[in-house]
């Protein structure tokens, strides 16, 4: 009787586990055509400039309102709002890397190639193996706080005319490697049950394939980078 139940949960808590990896995927599918054309948008109206802590603040207020609302229908609408203001702000940085350098195209589609293949590749090895990720989590968000304070710091300081080439480059291969951890963990904690909201499996996910293009873009153009 005993490993009947065992049984029945253990199936059950697969049904589940299958259909929060299913809705995240389509999820993340559908939020990243929609940004993917939110950055067409602002890259199409030649925006040059987004300000930093306007874009910071409505990251924050749509990341808010989406945790609030992700039991409910609303909780959807606030993730593709949220896609579309990071998607907006793409615009203006593909713009810096296609205008300023000669080899910006190349760049572009080198560090997307890239960003794809090592998604695939990290969520491909968490599904086949079914390893545990979950003992990672403290490091990743120490690592992120850190990283993130440090990007204000230096954001600060090159509006003040100071700039730190070598330690924004650092900044990016941390971020990089952070949102590498960060596609293992979520996507283990997904498999592995510790994740059954789809909602915020997504945001999490899509943060980490932004963050992970935007930090190969710096690095790729600081290696491969020529001026026009």
């Amino acid at each position: 009787m005993n490993n009947s139940n065992t049984t029945v949960r253990g199936q059950a808590r697969t049904t589940v586990t299958n259909k929060v990896l299913k809705n995240t995927y389509i999820l993340l599918s559908m939020t990243l055509l929609f940004s993917a054309f939110s950055a067409l948008v602002s890259y199409m109206m030649n925006i040059s400039v987004v300000n930093p802590f306007i874009t910071l603040g409505l990251y924050f207020v749509t990341l808010y309102l989406t945790t609030k609302n992700k039991n409910n229908a609303s909780g959807i609408f606030w993730v593709f709002c949220l896609t579309g203001v990071l998607g907006f702000t793409l615009g203006p940085i593909l713009n810096i890397y296609m205008n300023n350098l000669s080899n910006g195209s190349e760049i572009v589609a080198t560090a997307l190639l890239l960003t794809g293949t090592i998604f695939l590749s990290l969520s491909a090895y968490v599904n086949y193996t079914k390893k545990d990720f979950s003992f990672m989590g403290g490091f990743i968000t120490s690592g992120i706080i850190l990283a993130f304070a440090a990007s204000i710091v230096l954001l600060v300081s090159s509006m003040m005319g100071y700039y730190f080439p070598i330690m924004m480059l650092g900044i990016s291969s941390l971020f990089a490697l952070l949102m590498c951890g960060l596609i293992l963990f979520q996507t283990s904690a997904i498999i592995n049950g510790g994740e059954n909201n789809y909602v915020m499996a997504t945001v999490t996910l899509y943060i980490s394939i932004y963050n992970l293009f935007t930090s190969l873009l710096h690095i790729l153009a600081a290696f491969m980078g020529g001026d026009d």
